[in-house]
């Protein structure tokens, strides 16, 4: 979440708010349910059909307007109640490029106009909902379109703001801050190396997660040369992309057809589409669709009437609710059916009640299998749901298919999230060692981890390994450099490199899924600005001379995903695998040693790799299991182990083998592989 403290998982609801949203619930578990997807407008060029769930309502109307903004309403019509908790009216005609708004009264009170808690196209600002053919909208080749999946791959997330990828003049972007940034195939930095789209291919990731990109309410379309910046975790229309990112939000079917257009170039470039969602809370309460169709029923709300709030942002929407819930499930449905989107990141999951999660994954799964599903395990409050119904970190394991950031792994890196100038182990303290372990085996049960002595699970949480989430940055928060900065002065900046990529080793070869913030492979900073939501482009943008003044980061990056994508070594997808392959070897309480050892899990070749990491601030002696090892990737040693003042990504074309037994430079990194066993490529 963007502007609050977290609360770790586990947390649970007061006895006395448990009782008053049980009884909350009770109120509303009777109101009539649509059987069948819920369409608000169905287009037709010789009549549209108009409906809403309003079952509370007395009366309903439908306004139709010729602009989008601005402007009295042509036409106002009253709708007709029918089954199931629903108004709707067919009105003949070709309204083709018309706009129109709902407004219900309850209990004597006109509520306001609302495009519809489900409205699929808007005009400038969301206000008014669009008719449209969504066909007019898919660009050529559309029905073909679909995410390649390789047998091996990084599996690695790139978390991504539209405006802070291609806002930057270091580069030649011509679509600045847009959808159709994405699609650019020829982007270059001031001299000439690969930026944009081709950067991302030429870095090796899987998914691209895009931050909010659905309509949201903070920036106003209609002054979009004006300076406005925010990350999107505000809601307004779930189910349009946000027109501030299009080039031109007055016109409904671009901002769609553009979304679709950058969807189409991911693809066509190998990658996979993760869209950042916010079911938990909207922008505002009061004048939110939901609150306007159905006062009260959209929001968990206390005993005395006052809204809670585990979201922190003024409200908590209620999944468990039928109705809500159904507009979640059928909302990745579109997503997924409409845009292509290959995967999802919900924002504050553990708001979000177990059987809803397990609902969008059931549904999502019959559309792709190996649709990717991940959130936060926790809340920015506790929220009013019986103990263990909340999809926090603690249930993940009830969770089949959805994973949960690991806030164990980062923190015991870098510090906590609470304190930006404490360090951890990237500052060589000790304490932290078991939570790194944790991190590397994925969050499972591993006979040789000691829970007892991780940061905030004494327990496991994940039932297999890729339902956790590695990282060590995001965009909540300093972005790494920063934090490293902030938190352990005075470093050159070769060392604050070296443990830049020291922590990224740890996470790349961990069995979790690996996640980095855009332009942490590009030695990003952000000024020290710890939560830049709303900053402006100055503090957010990603400098893209930095792909030249730092290629060394970019190449270890690089080299790391490589790795990842030539065998599954680093991503065995199965717990029993892990703790049967991912052993740790003896080491001291500021170095991380084990090896992966086993069978491939597809094809019959034998796994055998060493990874070493000493954080500490003095050498270590690593024991290797026999002694034909070699060198495949290191920081800060040769590849006979001797100790090198360099950044660069050390690889050994020397004909011996690293010693059995040597000693280990402070802050630096080996990774190992036995000179019988030939790399697997692509």
């Amino acid at each position: 979440m963007t502007t609050r403290n977290l609360i770790m998982a586990g947390a649970l609801a007061f006895s006395s708010m448990l009782i008053h949203a049980q009884d909350a619930n009770t109120k509303w578990e009777n109101l009539p349910i649509p059987s069948n997807n819920w369409v608000e407008m169905v287009y037709n060029a010789k009549a549209t059909t108009f409906q809403l769930w309003a079952p509370t309502a007395e009366k309903v109307c439908l306004r139709l307007y010729k602009e989008g903004s601005n402007g009295k309403a042509w036409k106002t019509i009253q709708l007709k109640k029918g089954t199931e908790g629903t108004w709707s009216k067919q009105v003949e005609g070709n309204l083709k490029g018309y706009f129109y708004t709902f407004e219900v009264k309850v209990d004597g009170t006109w509520r306001g106009e609302t495009p519809g808690i489900n409205a699929r196209a808007v005009g400038v600002n969301g206000h008014r909902a669009a008719i449209i053919d969504l066909k007019d909208t898919n660009p050529i080749g559309w029905e073909n379109d679909k995410a390649e999946y390789r047998l091996f791959e990084s599996g690695a997330i790139y978390e991504m703001h539209h405006r802070d990828f291609s806002m930057s003049e270091n580069a030649n972007f011509k679509h600045r801050g847009k959808f159709l940034s994405l699609t650019e195939k020829n982007v270059k930095t001031l001299k000439g190396s690969p930026a944009g789209l081709e950067h991302l291919k030429r870095l090796g990731v899987s998914y691209v997660h895009i931050l909010p990109s659905f309509d949201y309410a903070s920036i106003d379309e209609t002054k979009l040369n004006e300076p406005q910046y925010n990350w999107g975790y505000d809601p307004l229309n779930y189910n349009v992309p946000e027109g501030s990112y299009s080039t031109n939000p007055y016109q409904p079917e671009v901002r769609i057809r553009e979304f679709k257009q950058m969807v189409q170039a991911l693809h066509e470039a190998g990658l996979k589409v993760v869209l950042d969602v916010v079911y938990n809370h909207t922008f505002n309460t009061e004048g939110s669709n939901f609150e306007r169709t159905v006062p009260g029923y959209f929001f968990r709300h206390k005993k005395d009437g006052s809204l809670c709030d585990a979201s922190g942002c003024g409200n908590e929407t209620a999944s468990e609710r039928a109705m809500m819930r159904k507009f979640m499930v059928e909302s990745v449905e579109y997503w997924m059916k409409e845009y292509h989107i290959d995967g999802f990141r919900f924002d504050l999951m553990g708001i979000h009640d177990i059987e809803t999660m397990r609902q969008i994954r059931f549904v999502a799964e019959k559309i792709n299998p190996r649709v990717l599903i991940y959130g936060e395990g926790w809340a920015a409050g506790t929220p009013a749901l019986q103990p263990k119904e909340a999809a926090m970190k603690s249930e993940v394991y009830r969770l089949k298919g959805i994973a949960a950031f690991s806030d164990e792994l980062r923190d015991a890196l870098r510090g906590p999230f609470s304190n930006d100038k404490q360090p951890a182990m990237l500052a060589g303290l000790l304490g932290n060692k078991e939570s790194i372990k944790m991190g590397i085996v994925g969050g499972i049960s591993h006979p040789q981890v000691d829970y007892s002595k991780v940061n905030y699970s004494k327990a496991p949480w994940a039932e297999q390994p890729n339902q956790l989430i590695a990282y060590v940055s995001c965009h909540d928060d300093m972005c790494l450099n920063d934090r490293i900065k902030n938190s352990i002065p005075n470093l050159s900046e070769q060392e604050l490199i070296r443990l830049n990529l020291l922590a990224q080793t740890l996470v790349f070869t961990s069995q979790g899924i690996p996640f980095i913030q855009a332009g942490e492979e590009l030695f990003r900073d952000k000024k020290m600005v710890h939560n830049s939501f709303n900053s402006p482009d100055s503090i957010n943008t990603i400098d893209w001379s930095r792909r030249d003044t730092h290629a060394d980061v970019y190449n270890y990056y690089q080299a790391l995903m490589n790795l990842r994508s030539q065998e599954l070594a680093f991503s065995l997808d199965d717990a029993q695998k892990v703790r049967e392959y991912v052993s740790f070897l003896p080491s001291s309480e500021t170095m991380i040693a084990f090896r992966i050892n086993g069978k491939s899990p597809i094809e019959e070749s034998e796994l055998d790799y060493v990874i070493a990491v000493n954080l500490g601030n003095k050498s270590e002696e690593l024991q290797l299991p026999h002694q034909e090892y070699r060198l495949i990737m290191g920081l800060g040693v040769d590849a006979l182990g001797n100790s090198i003042n360099s950044n660069d990504i050390q690889s050994s074309e020397y004909d011996g083998c690293v010693p059995q037994r040597f000693m280990l430079p402070p802050k630096s990194s080996v990774i190992l592989r036995p000179y019988s066993i030939e790399r697997m490529g692509n």
